[in-house]
C-alpha cells in the first residue's frame, strides 16, 4: 500500500489533475470529499472523456469524469482478496481506507506484483480464460488425463491437452 495518495476535489478541473499526475508520475489521481474517497480519475478517463471528445481540460471538472462507484479496502484485507476484486472488477487500483472512511493509502496491481509475483500471474491467467472464453491457453494440467500441456484448448466445458480432444472426435 502506497500512502500520501494524491487527491483532488470534485470541483477541481482535469488539467490540475493531468498537471498532478505528470508532476507524480502516477496514472490516477483520488477525488475526496472530507478526506473520504468518492471517486477516481485516471488516464484513460483524461483520454478518453476529455482529449478525445475535444473538452477543455480547463474547464472540465473531475465530477464530470470521475468513477463515482468506487470501490475500496481496509487495511487489513488479505492481499489474495484484494487481487481478486481487482480482478473481478476490472480495475487496477484500490482506495485503502480506515475505520471512519478516511483515505489511508491506495494498492494496485504493481504493489501485488511487488510482493507476489505468482499470484499475480496466475489471477492474470484466470481473468484471461473468464473473459475470453479460454479457447487456447499456454500450459496448464488437461482436466481428462491430469497429464502437463503446453497447450490446452476448451473442450466439452473442460480444459485438455491436443491427445484427449482426438480421442474425443474418434
Amino acid at each position: 500500500m502506497k500512502k500520501g495518495v494524491v487527491t483532488l476535489k470534485e470541483e477541481d478541473t482535469v488539467m490540475e489533475a493531468a498537471k498532478l499526475m505528470r508532476e507524480n508520475h502516477i496514472g490516477s489521481v483520488i477525488i475526496v470529499k472530507d478526506d473520504a474517497p468518492i471517486g477516481i480519475v485516471t488516464e484513460g478517463d483524461i483520454t478518453y472523456k476529455v482529449v478525445a471528445e475535444g473538452r477543455d481540460p480547463r474547464k472540465t471538472l473531475m465530477k464530470e469524469i470521475m468513477h463515482s462507484k468506487l470501490k475500496v479496502i481496509t487495511p487489513n484485507e488479505k492481499i489474495e482478496k484484494v487481487a481478486g476484486i481487482l480482478r473481478d472488477e476490472g480495475i487496477k487500483r484500490l482506495p485503502v481506507i480506515n475505520e471512519r472512511g478516511k483515505l489511508v493509502g491506495i494498492i494496485g496491481e504493481t504493489d501485488i506484483v511487488k510482493i507476489s509475483p505468482e499470484l499475480y500471474e496466475i489471477i492474470r491467467e484466470r481473468t484471461a480464460i473468464e473473459r475470453f472464453g479460454a479457447s487456447e491457453i499456454t500450459s496448464g494440467q488437461c482436466e481428462i488425463c491430469g497429464n502437463y500441456s503446453e497447450t490446452l484448448k476448451r473442450s466439452g466445458g473442460k480444459l485438455a491437452c491436443e491427445e484427449c480432444i482426438e480421442e474425443e472426435s474418434v
